[in-house]
């Protein structure tokens, strides 16, 4: 029969370094053992590698953001372990702080996976390892703050909102710069559908001022970018919507608009609006589709607009991302029929 691993030490906890073990008189043929999973070099974590299953693998939930969510979380636990291993000097940056501090990822599907992005002011030498994407900067180009890791409380160096950002320009486009922008500038609403500015993460000026902290690469893509940022963008895919509504030529919307009767009554906040036509377009999540109650409100909201004379056009990222020039015509039609074109 096979024989069972030696139990560790109950102080070592989930994650630990290797060399904590073996002062513990853990021996290295034990931490060699299958039941340790080993996410980066002098790291073990007991049972299976800390990144969560992927996006898909578990019961559905009727959040939007539910892939997204759990691709941010695998981020997340990938940083708990290499957190035991990153040097003084050293921070988070790029997409993993921007992971941390709560922002959409361009890529879900491949976040849990990727690289962690870790800088480190020069003279000193970035770490590099397998799974991590290691950058220098120059003192004056970054901040730093001590961040508090969602759930588990732990402390580790990350990035400012402000500098991940302009630490991405080097390698991202002009136009993954304004869709994380705009949800970096983004103002949030509460559960009561208040708009609450003080929970903004950043703020356009301070963008404006990693920009302008000194020469960096990709900083042009940065000052293109910046004008196009709108603080009340509340998705990536309305971003994309209104980058392609706007290049094919037509007028730029209110964003996250609060649609009223004559009496003043709040029938609903759209993600944008042609208020003159009285024409308002909603972006339609997956939620929208698989949540019963979702659904109900939406026909409910769309019966009220249309009895105060609106026009509501629904899209979807079949409109917007795979057959975009339909959902341009959808948008279109409306306001012509409205004799705003």
């Amino acid at each position: 029969m096979p024989r069972h691993p030696t139990p560790l030490p109950d102080g070592l906890g989930e994650l630990f370094r290797t060399d904590v073990a073996r002062v513990a008189g853990v021996a290295a043929g034990r931490l060699r053992a299958r039941d340790l999973a080993r996410p980066f070099h002098g790291v073990r974590t007991r049972g299976a590698d800390p990144t969560p299953a992927p996006a898909g693998s578990e019961a559905p939930d009727e959040r939007e953001d539910s892939p997204d969510q759990r691709a941010r979380e695998a981020v997340i636990a990938r940083v708990r372990a290499h957190a035991l291993v990153l040097p003084p000097h050293a921070f988070y940056t790029g997409s993993t702080a921007l992971a941390l501090w709560g922002m959409p990822l361009l890529d879900a599907a491949a976040a849990p996976t990727a690289p962690l992005e870790v800088g480190s002011f020069a003279p000193h030498r970035p770490p590099r390892r397998p799974g991590i994407l290691a950058v220098q900067v120059r003192p004056g180009l970054a901040h730093t703050t001590m961040f508090r890791v969602p759930l588990t409380g732990e402390l580790v160096c990350v990035a400012t909102p402000a500098t991940a950002w302009a630490m991405l320009a080097r390698t991202h486009s002009e136009h993954d710069l304004v869709r994380l922008g705009d949800a970096l500038v983004r103002i949030p609403r509460d559960d009561r559908g208040r708009r609450r500015p003080e929970l903004q993460l950043v703020t356009p000026a301070q963008l404006q001022a990693a920009a302008d902290a000194g020469r960096r690469q990709g900083v042009e893509r940065m000052r293109r970018a910046l004008p196009q940022l709108r603080e009340h963008s509340m998705s990536i895919l309305e971003t994309d919507w209104r980058l392609t509504h706007l290049a094919a030529g037509l007028p730029e919307p209110t964003l996250d608009h609060e649609v009223r009767d004559a009496q003043h009554t709040l029938l609903g906040i759209s993600d944008a609006a042609f208020v003159a036509a009285r024409v308002a377009v909603e972006i339609d999540g997956d939620h929208h589709r698989t949540s019963k109650r979702q659904w109900g409100r939406d026909i409910q909201k769309q019966a009220a607009y249309a009895a105060s004379g609106w026009e509501m056009v629904r899209l979807t990222s079949q409109h917007i991302r795979v057959r975009p020039a339909l959902g341009i015509q959808m948008v279109r039609a409306a306001l012509e029929r409205r004799g705003f074109l």
